[in-house]
C-alpha cells in the first residue's frame, strides 16, 4: 500500500497546492445548494426529506467531477512528466490506483463539508438518519465509479480540455440512460439493459434508504473495471 499512498498523497498535495481542490468543493456546495434550497423550494415543499438534495448528485457529480480526473494521466503527458513516472519503482496498477485514491479522497471531504446542510435542515423537521446514512453511501459508491471513468478518458486522452468534455458526456450518458425507458415504449429485455447501465438508476434505491447488494455490486464492477482498463490503456501506451 505504501506506493498507492505515496501517489495519492502527491495528487491530493497538488490539488490543494491550486485552487483546482478549493474550486471544487465550493462549486459542488453553492450548486448544490442553489438547486436544493431555491431552485427546487425546500421551504416551500413544506416536507423534511434531503431526497432532491441527494437527487442532484448524479448530474452534478457528471459535470463538476471531470475537472478532477482530466488532469490524472493528460496532464502528466502534456507536461512530459509521465515519462518520469514511469521511471519510477511504481506498476501502472499503484499508479492508477493512487490517483483513484486522491480523487476518492477529495471527494470525501466534499461529502464532510456538505454535513452542515442535512444538519440545518433538520432544523426544520425529523429526518431518518438510516436513510441519509444510505444516501451518503451511494454518493460515495457513485463518485468511486464516476472518478474510475474519468480517469479511464484521462488515460485515452492527450489534452484536458477533450478528457474533461468526453468525461462530462461519458457520465451525463450512463447517468441518463434509464430515462430512455420512460420516453420509448421499449421490449421489456431492453428496458431492463438500459436500467442496468444507469448509473442514476443504480443510485435510486440508496435515495429510498435501501441498500441492495445488487446496486453496490454495480458501482464496485464499474469503478474495478474503469480502473482495470485505464491500467490496460497507460500499459499498451507505453508499447505505442
Amino acid at each position: 500500500m505504501s506506493p498507492i499512498l505515496t501517489v495519492a498523497r502527491r495528487e491530493l498535495r497538488a490539488y490543494f497546492n491550486s485552487a483546482l481542490a478549493y474550486a471544487f468543493i465550493v462549486s459542488f456546495l453553492v450548486v448544490c445548494g442553489v438547486f436544493f434550497f431555491f431552485v427546487n423550494g425546500f421551504f416551500a415543499a413544506n416536507q423534511a426529506s434531503m431526497r432532491l438534495w441527494f437527487g442532484l448528485m448524479p448530474i452534478v457529480l457528471s459535470v463538476l467531477l471531470p475537472a478532477l480526473t482530466m488532469r490524472l494521466w493528460a496532464d502528466e503527458k502534456r507536461q512530459g512528466t509521465y515519462e518520469l513516472l514511469r521511471t519510477l519503482p511504481f506498476s501502472e496498477t499503484q499508479l492508477v490506483l493512487g490517483k483513484h485514491l486522491a480523487v476518492f479522497g477529495l471527494i470525501g471531504i466534499t461529502a464532510l463539508a456538505s454535513l452542515p446542510v442535512p444538519a440545518l435542515c433538520s432544523l426544520f423537521g425529523r429526518f431518518d438518519t438510516g436513510v441519509i446514512a444510505s444516501s451518503y453511501i451511494g454518493l460515495v459508491l457513485l463518485a468511486s465509479a464516476s472518478a474510475s471513468v474519468g480517469q479511464l478518458v484521462s488515460a485515452l486522452s492527450k489534452n484536458q480540455i477533450t478528457a474533461f468534455l468526453v468525461s462530462v458526456l461519458v457520465l451525463l450518458a450512463l447517468n441518463l440512460t434509464h430515462v430512455v425507458t420512460t420516453w420509448a415504449a421499449l421490449p421489456s429485455w431492453l428496458a431492463a439493459m438500459f436500467n442496468w447501465l444507469s448509473l442514476g438508476y443504480h443510485f435510486t434505491s440508496f435515495l429510498r434508504g435501501v441498500l441492495d447488494t445488487r446496486d453496490v455490486a454495480y458501482f464496485v464492477f464499474l469503478t474495478a473495471a474503469g480502473l482495470y482498463l485505464a491500467v490496460k490503456e497507460l500499459r499498451f501506451a507505453a508499447w505505442r
